[in-house]
Order: C-alpha cells, then structure tokens, then sequence
C-alpha cells in the first residue's frame, strides 16, 4: 500500500478509501449487495468472482485500516473479531508452542485451549508485562501472542523488546491491537509480524455491528490469512462492512475524547474513598504508565477498579448507575462496565471484585456523578 506520511492518522480515517474523484461522482463508496460477479473462462487474477472469496464492499474499509496501521497490505476483515483471532492462530502448527499473556481476552485462552487439544499446541501463559519472563518462555515458541494493554487487566507489554526476543528465537509475533487501535499504536512498524482488531469495537464504534480483521506486511502471511478466511467462510456482510468505515471515520474524535474523558475518571477514582485500586496507565503510579507514555500515542480508555467491599460491593456499583450501561463488549461511544469474573471463562487470576469500564465520550462530569454517586452509596451501606 502506498502511505502518505504527510497525513496525520486522524486525516486518514477520513480521506483514505474514497472512491476516485470524477465529476458527479459520489463522495462515499457504495454498498454492494451481490454474492457473485460476472466471469466466464478462466479466472484472472483480482478479478472478482464469488462473494466468500472477495467483495468490492470490503476494499474500502480494508484500505482506510491497512493505512492507518501502516501495512505493506490492505486490512483483511472477518465476520467478527474471534474469526480473525483464529485466522492468526491458525499459523502455529500442530505440536507448536504459543505463549500468550494468561489476562489476554478469554475468549482467545479458551481457543487456545482448544488448540492444545485438537492439535497438540503447547500454550504456554505468561505475565506479558514481565519481560525476562516472556524472553525465557519464548525460546522454542512458534508464535508468542501480544495484548497489549491487557484484556482486562491493562498490562502494558516492552513491545519492540518482546518483538526482537521472539524473532530471535524463529517464533512470530502476533498483536490484538483492539484497546490499543492503530491511532495509539502501530504494533507492525514495531516489528510485529500479525495484528487483528475486533472490528466490534473502537473502529466500528456504535456497539451495532460484529466484524474483525487482520493485518500482515508479509507476503505469504498475508495469502495465508487471506486463504483461511476463504476455506472457513470466516467473511463479513456488505452493510456491516459499510457500516463500519461509516463509523471508523470519526474514530480519532472518538478515541480522543474517550482517552480525556478515561484520564479524568481515573484520576478521580484513585482518590475515592471507596476504591480499592483502579488501573489505568494514565495514572503516574500505574505500574503501566512509563511504557505506556514511552512507547505509545495515548493511554487508551479502558479502566480497571475494584471498589471496597469485594464481589457485592462490585455488583452493588453495577446495580446503582443509570448512565453507565451494564453490558459485555466495550468501545461504543457509550460508557459501559461489567464485573469480568461473571464469566465462568475469564481468568482465574482476573480478581472477583474487578469492574472493567470501558469510557465512552459522554460529558465526563456527567459520566462522574453516575460513578460516584454509586461508590458513595457503598460507603453509606458501611
């Protein structure tokens, strides 16, 4: 892909994937609703012909994310974020081993679970945050997996040391940069070699579609990912796709307002009396926060806190907002929350008490009030 690197990110997301300009010509791309194309004789090559193979309706998006990630490639998108999680692991090979952060999003530790099953994979889990730990559990590895910051409690990985530590050591290193997005970091300029999104959330941004995708500056990574979603009919519909560059185009305004609105509320929590501990990598004392200001563009908007009084007090704070959505997923433009270990699937290591806020770009002071009004009532229990 070609890059002008003379346009900041935020300009990306609103210039790139344009159709060409022509008199008359509409200024956004249409939505195409076809499951095949015309074609007779042998098949050319990029030529289109069967809507599980490629779609016209795909490029545009698939342009816009490849340019904001900085890929020698076009995105890759997926029917969801977990399709394109499984393209990626698909590429360690049976009897492989795959080291991934034990906090990464659970859905991913149980296919990974699943790999060591079905096909032998040595999965090996790692605090990601500690390198010497990673670099030691990395030699003989066929891919170490990257979350960084972590789903769901916000461990900020070294990045390029872990990079250069698993190529040392002939292991590929994919990234899911989802809390991240590439406005906050561009994990294949640091060397990474796999990057996937759950389209779902900050890119899409309006909690009302599920897409996911994946990058690769390789070659034959690229063709491989393109070759499974092909095989595992792991393909997104038109409307959503369209749906989604729709909302990725106001991305920048939303991470930034989101990202101001996160550093605030954290500020505020860690000063409440009622909170325990909150994360966010913001904060000075976040364990976080000088690898997250060195080698990244923002703090992203995610909040980790456990409020005084354990598992009740947590479902008791759930229970008293009105503003705050309670609900699973994250990176709409609403704020919303969720006490993780109601999922039986989520770590073991993830605490009981601990509420995932994910930040939307509400007034914050409304935002404030909510939250605070529901920690208060928690000290007038007491």
């Amino acid at each position: 892909m070609n890059h002008d690197a003379s346009l900041a990110p935020a300009t990306v997301t609103v210039a790139a994937g344009r159709p060409d300009r022509a008199q008359g010509a509409a200024v956004n791309p249409p939505v195409v609703l076809s499951s095949t194309f015309v074609s007779q004789g042998v098949p050319g090559s990029g030529e289109l012909l069967y809507g599980r193979i490629d779609a016209d309706s795909w490029h545009p998006f698939e342009q816009v994310l490849g340019e904001l990630e900085q890929s020698a490639h076009p995105a890759l998108v997926f029917g969801s974020g977990m399709a394109a999680i499984a393209a990626a692991l698909s590429l360690v090979p049976p009897g492989g081993r795959l080291v991934l952060p034990r906090h990464c999003y659970q859905v991913t530790l149980g296919f990974a679970a699943d790999l060591a099953a079905r096909q032998g994979v040595d999965v090996v889990l790692v605090d990601i945050d500690d390198t010497a730990a990673v670099v030691a559990a990395v030699q003989g590895a066929s891919m170490l997996w990257v979350e960084s910051p972590t789903n769901p409690m916000l461990e900020v990985a070294d990045l390029p040391a872990l990079v250069e530590a698993a190529h040392a050591a002939g292991a590929l290193v994919g990234v899911d940069n989802t809390f991240a997005t590439p406005l906050v970091q561009r994990p294949l300029r640091q060397g990474a070699d796999v990057v996937v999104h759950s389209v779902t959330k900050y890119l899409a941004g309006h909690s009302d579609v599920v897409l996911g995708a994946a990058l690769a500056d390789d070659d034959d990574l690229h063709a491989r990912l393109h070759a499974y979603r092909t095989l595992h009919g792991s393909i997104a519909g038109p409307f959503e796709t369209w749906l989604a560059l729709r909302g990725l185009r106001t991305l920048a305004l939303r991470v930034e307002r989101a990202q101001a609105n996160a550093a605030e509320l954290a500020r505020r929590l860690s000063t409440h009396r009622a909170v325990l501990s909150v994360r966010h990598p913001s904060l000075p004392g976040d364990p976080g926060h000088e690898r997250a200001a060195r080698l990244m563009d923002g703090f992203g908007s995610i909040i980790g806190l456990r409020p005084r009084g354990g598992v009740a007090a947590a479902d008791a704070v759930v229970a008293a907002l009105s503003l705050w959505v309670p609900a699973t997923s994250l990176g709409g433009v609403e704020s919303s929350l969720e006490r993780r270990r109601r999922f039986a699937t989520e770590s073991p290591t993830v605490p009981e008490d601990l509420l995932r806020l994910s930040v939307g770009i509400e007034d914050v002071e409304d935002l404030w009030a909510d939250l605070s009004a529901a920690l208060d009532g928690l000290e007038g229990e007491g």
